[in-house]
């Protein structure tokens, strides 16, 4: 399945810098505002060492991680919800978007100009997100217009849409993010199609300096919080490999902090990853959580949904202690799974269907 991720922030904060590093694509990433006009794409694999650890005991010939789709979105500003500054593509680019990953800048450096004069991220985070809930405001607003004439004649699904969107309206507009909600199965259906934008799931990258440090954390922006030093990583990322572990001691880190942000960003969407293995090919899958088998299956090749028998299924772990499908199976790890069987994240499958 494909999943993206807007990268969000005001002007010159290091959003294109972010994505010029995610995706090791050149995009423009100039010192002045809304530098980034229409949206850059580019896909990312997530980090997952058990492919490798599969792709060995199975002797694979390749190994095809899952991947995220990263957008690089046009800075915002104050009232863009009205329509300041690119105001109006800012917000219709993040409505395609499944999540929204927010860059606050926190470090030093005057000849960058920040767009407010100041450093302040808790301030930035504030804009944004007002903007955000503002837009949604004005949104529910003329759903609700429109849907009133409805409402009058009787029409039960409209009563029942606009009942919801009068919840959202009340939360919206005492500043609650739609996300916050606790929206039954029903009510999420039934606005699904305005893709609002506060419903989104989010995330915070801090652009710090190199000492990867800031004082902001998740209790005080209510979503997870990942410190990045942008312009580290991006020199980080022009080194060979064999020059980057001592890059990354020189920092006083142990591991690249793009992993962390991309494998945050996959956990925002609540996936999982399913992996098949074997000497062709070692793959990893996304599904959300909660997916049955026949849906996985699914997700490998529509027939295979279609057509779905079983799934010898095994936990990444049970797979690897036992060394192999074949071993697996004599050992009795590889059981023998159903249409009722909900896959979890890291299960070995091999699907049975009648194509």
């Amino acid at each position: 399945m494909s999943v993206s991720i807007g990268i969000v922030g005001l002007p010159n904060v290091g959003k294109s810098t972010l994505f010029e590093t995610l995706t090791q694509r050149q995009v423009s990433a100039e010192n002045y505002p809304f530098c980034t006009i229409e949206p850059n794409v580019g896909t990312v694999t997530v980090p997952d060492s058990r492919l490798d650890t599969l792709a060995e005991i199975s002797q694979s010939a390749n190994i095809k991680p899952t991947t995220v789709e990263f957008i690089d979105i046009a800075g915002l500003v104050k009232g863009a919800h009205e329509g300041e500054g690119l105001g109006n593509a800012f917000l219709s680019n993040i409505r395609e978007v499944d999540a929204i990953c927010q860059v606050l800048r926190h470090f030093p450096g005057e000849d960058i100009t920040h767009v407010e004069h100041r450093i302040d991220p808790y301030d930035d985070a504030q804009i944004i997100n007002t903007e955000l809930l503002l837009a949604d405001l004005q949104q529910i607003e003329r759903a609700l217009e429109n849907l009133e004439k409805k409402v009058k004649q009787g029409d039960k699904n409209a009563q029942e849409i606009s009942q919801t969107l009068q919840r959202l309206h009340e939360a919206v507009s005492n500043e609650t993010p739609i996300r916050d909600l606790d929206l039954s199965k029903d009510e999420t259906e039934r606005i699904k199609p305005y893709n609002f934008l506060t419903q989104k799931p989010i995330m915070y990258v801090v652009n710090t300096d190199e000492s990867y440090e800031t004082s902001l954390t998740t209790e005080d922006l209510g979503a997870r919080v990942v410190p990045l030093s942008i312009k580290s990583e991006a020199e980080l990322s022009t080194l060979p490999e064999e020059e980057k572990a001592e890059y990354l001691q020189l920092l006083g880190r142990s591991h690249n902090g793009l992993d962390i942000v991309i494998q945050a960003g996959y956990n925002l969407l609540d996936l999982i990853s399913f992996f098949t293995t074997g000497p062709k090919e070692t793959r990893a899958w996304t599904v959300p959580q909660g997916t049955y088998a026949p849906q996985a299956a699914g997700v490998i090749h529509s027939d295979f949904e279609r057509g779905f028998i079983g799934a010898e299924v095994a936990a990444f772990e049970d797979f690897v202690n036992a060394g192999g499908e074949g071993a697996a199976r004599e050992q009795g790890v590889l059981r023998l799974e159903g249409k009722n069987y909900v896959v979890k994240d890291g299960d070995v499958c091999l699907f049975r269907a009648n194509t």
